[in-house]
């Protein structure tokens, strides 16, 4: 790190090199790392005699290539870097310690890929393993708003893997220089980012194809300097990114420009890209540079950024290998020229246009039934529908986000989509404007959905006099007429298009709207959401829902009605409906076991207790998740592929280190405890511990990009983005609204569900603390450690503002809305910080970017 480089992140991250060339002394200041002062060269030097004894001393018994002092990160969450010999915590794919390490077994070394090797692709085959390298910062991905939704670098990278029969491992570095010399040293084999063909770079590594071209541009915040033309600037400071042609192109400037007072700083994601733009948007006279094409795809969920001149040419942008992989580079060329599509080109939705474009435009809502991110992860009965149909046509798959406020109808109408569909009902009004619809695929009946506390709808005469709001668009405005017209006196409503169906349900349940109309498989999974719904009265018996395609269009439309046919007989469309239509039972329960004094709050009391030792949680916390999860199931499966007693998803648990199948007790555990400790350690600012474990256990359930946003959200709504009850949680439910998620790098989420899975556990969790002790009781060869964290783990509860008193059997009866701040006990009040345990550092290393959506170069 060299001075002007500063370390972006709400936790301080302090990252302990091993290898002497890459070591470097950090002093602490307001939460950044900045280079070393002064007062700390002494102790710099002492520290690099000592390690240079140190490895001559060592160098006989130590091979170079297993040194690779780089840390791998999961798909979804963050690493919480150890020192030496400190391995509780890591994952199964992490590279930090590298074989130095005393019992790590050659195959071990295999598996994680931390070795050298700078052969070509016949010698990368000899290992069955292929190493990629990606830039830290937030692997989460932007929500593709209008993309080819299969061109992630890690998604490509790991299709080339499956392509060319090699286990794909990820690793980590912290600027594009850094990536570019892991692959140099054969500390990794491909950089799969968004890397800058420059001829510096091509002295060192070699480059791919061009994915695409790329010209820089300046960003700053609305209110920020005039960035019309660089010659405009003064006093301006570049916040950009550490070892990047972005830094390059600053220090030009500011060079070409002596007397304009510029300066630069140079910055490391260690948490997410949009941790730079909320620094370049409140810094006065701050500016960025990036790629055009990522500003203006940050622009789409951002309105607090505005862009400015383009600097340059326009820049290769492509994968990097080692120089002489002639081989490797071949194969990739070959791979990326087939599958890879950078636009689409202006034609019809006739299917010959298509199948010949070799894409499919699908126009959808970002909503709950029809396309959204969680977990990570791109989900929706629509959206993987259409990926099915994609898939089988060989064609790649385009996600067209349309505006809450805008048709779908219009969309193909006009040509600006192939296909649209989100839960869309056949009417005869739709089809008279210009649509046809292809086989039904579901049918299902509309229901009242009203507020329990006003009287229920269970008949017809019962709406007489009632207000029914429904949503702009929706084919219940037609049910409402009908029953006007049949001499019900019921008034109707119709919501602003600004305004989605979870809004409506939302106001329902506050009150605010009497009753609504909905698709009677989301009533009964909102209902089961939100105590304040009541289901009544079904006023339409089933209405088939189907794909939108432009008249005219009759082999796509052929080709459609096909593949439906054959799909709607499947089992994977059973499990496709039961995953987005049928409320998860786990999910909605209410707590109804009876917890006796002295006997085991469950059957793997003694598995939890272990691993939460390890992992500093309190194990009735972990016990409680447990019970929401699965019920102690450890067989159970959840419709979106969730596995055992802490349903965890296949991906997490073999990023975790523990592959599937995840059914036994004790895999299941240490994959879910080790994955929340993951999560834990990925908060950019320090929370009081309390709402920490409130936080971890909200981003368990739905994934730490929707936390950022529901934080980000809550600051704007003049709440507490450090709280999560009554704060954060009313910014996640919000984030169901469209005039919220429109502008949420995350998009859509389903609110109501962390919210009532956090009060649930929480529940349940006060209900363990007051029957069971929080000691864990070791075995005699306990180590140090161990003790340590024993002492730890036994103050838990008053960590978390909950004492035991075992007092006899306890019936556990929450109300809902309970908030755990107003629980009795003799507990001080928590500091607003995390605990220091001896034997690593308290912040993580960030994971992988998912690089479609990063902002290196």
């Amino acid at each position: 790190m060299t001075p002007g480089q500063t370390q972006i992140s709400g936790t301080a991250a302090t990252i302990l090199k091993w290898k002497l060339q890459r070591y470097q002394d950090v002093t602490m200041v307001e939460g950044f790392l900045i280079s070393p002062s002064a007062a700390t060269r002494p102790r710099f030097l002492l520290l690099t005699f000592v390690l240079t004894l140190f490895l001559a001393i060592c160098i006989g018994g130590c091979d170079r290539k297993d040194t690779a002092s780089y840390s791998t990160a999961p798909a979804q969450e963050s690493v919480l870097e150890k020192k030496q010999g400190d391995s509780a915590d890591e994952p199964h794919r992490a590279g930090n310690r590298g074989a130095e390490e005393k019992g790590i077994e050659a195959e071990e070394v295999a598996e994680t890929g931390t070795y050298i090797e700078q052969g070509d692709l016949e010698a990368i085959k000899k290992r069955g393993v292929i190493r990629f390298v990606s830039m830290t910062g937030d692997n989460q991905p932007i929500l593709p708003r209008d993309a080819i939704i299969n061109q992630t670098h890690r998604q490509m990278a790991e299709q080339f893997a499956e392509r060319i029969g090699l286990t794909p491992r990820w690793f980590i570095a912290q600027t594009p220089d850094q990536a570019l010399k892991m692959v140099q040293d054969g500390e990794a084999d491909i950089v799969a980012e968004n890397i800058s063909i420059t001829p510096e770079r091509e002295k060192t590594v070699s480059f791919s194809i061009p994915i695409l071209q790329a010209q820089d541009i300046l960003l700053t915040g609305k209110n920020g300097p005039d960035i019309s033309n660089v010659e405009n600037l003064r006093g301006t400071e570049f916040i950009v990114l550490a070892g990047s042609t972005y830094a390059q192109r600053a220090h030009a400037i500011v060079a070409e420009h002596p007397d304009a007072n510029l300066s630069v700083r140079e910055v490391y994601l260690t948490s997410e890209r949009d941790t730079l733009f909320d620094m370049i948007s409140n810094v006065d006279n701050a500016v960025t540079i990036m790629h055009k094409n990522l500003a203006e795809e940050t622009l789409k969920y951002r309105d607090d950024l505005k862009m400015g001149a383009t600097l340059g040419e326009p820049l290769s942008i492509a994968w990097a290998i080692r120089q002489d992989s002639t081989r490797l580079k071949n194969r990739i060329n070959n791979f990326l020229t087939r599958i890879l599509v950078t636009s689409v080109p202006e034609r019809t939705s006739h299917w010959y246009a298509i199948k010949k474009s070799g894409v499919l435009r699908f126009a959808t809502y970002n909503g709950p039934t029809s396309y959204y991110l969680w977990k990570g992860i791109l989900r929706g009965f629509d959206y993987k529908m259409a990926q099915a149909f994609a898939d089988k046509h060989k064609l790649q798959l385009k996600i067209v986000v349309v505006p809450n406020e805008d048709d779908l109808v219009d969309w193909v109408v006009d040509g600006r989509a192939d296909i649209a569909g989100a839960s869309t009902t056949i009417t005869q009004e739709r089809i008279d404007r210009g649509v046809a619809f292809s086989t039904p695929f579901i049918e299902t009946p509309e229901k009242i959905i009203s507020n329990r506390n006003l009287p229920k709808i269970d008949s017809l005469e019962d709406l007489n006099g009632r207000t029914i709001t429904l949503r702009a668009y929706s084919s219940f405005i037609e049910t409402a007429r009908t029953l006007r017209e049949h001499g019900i006196d019921v008034n109707l409503e119709v919501a602003p298009s600004t305004m989605s169906f979870e809004e409506i349900l939302n106001k329902v349940a506050e009150g605010v709207f009497e009753a609504t109309i909905e698709d009677g498989y989301i009533a009964d999974f909102q209902a089961a959401l939100r105590p304040n719904l009541e289901i009544g009265l079904t006023v339409h018996e089933g209405r088939p829902q189907g794909w939108m395609i432009k008249q005219g269009n009759n082999d796509l439309l052929k080709q459609v009605d096909r593949f439906i046919k054959r799909f709607v007989d499947s089992k994977e469309f059973d499990t496709l409906f039961n995953a987005y239509f049928k409320p998860d039972k786990h999910l909605i329960q209410k707590i109804n076991a009876r917890i006796v004094p002295g006997k085991p709050l469950s059957p793997y009391d003694e598995l939890v207790q272990k691993s939460a030792l390890e992992h500093e949680f309190d194990w009735r916390l972990i016990v409680a998740q447990m019970w929401q999860e699965s019920n102690f199931n450890p067989k159970a499966v959840s419709p979106v592929g969730a596995q055992g007693l802490l349903q965890v998803m296949p991906r997490t648990g073999e990023d975790m280190g523990y592959p599937p199948p995840l059914f036994d007790p004790e895999k299941n555990v240490k994959a879910g405890v080790k994955y929340m400790e993951w999560v834990r350690n990925r908060f950019k600012e320090p929370l009081p511990v309390n709402d920490e474990l409130w936080f971890t256990l909200a981003s368990y359930n739905a994934g730490l990009g929707h936390l950022f946003d529901a934080q980000r959200l809550a600051e704007k709504l003049g709440l507490d983005p450090k709280k999560w009850f009554d704060n954060v949680e009313v910014a996640m439910l919000k984030l169901q609204e469209p005039r919220y998620f429109e502008k949420a790098r995350y998009g859509y989420v389903r609110g109501a569900e962390p919210v009532a899975y956090v009060r649930k556990i929480s529940n349940l969790y006060k209900a363990y603390t007051n029957v069971a002790s929080g000691d864990i009781t070791r075995r005699a060869e306990t180590g140090a450690r161990e003790q340590q964290l024993l002492i730890a783990v036994s103050a838990q509860s008053c960590l978390y503002e909950y004492s035991a008193s075992p007092t006899g059997e306890t019936a556990l009866d929450f109300p809902e809305s309970m908030s755990p701040q107003s629980w009795s006990g003799s507990c001080p009040h928590p500091t607003a910080g995390k605990l220091s345990f001896p034997g690593h550092w308290l912040w993580p290393l960030s994971p992988p970017v998912k690089p479609a959506a990063g902002s290196h170069n």
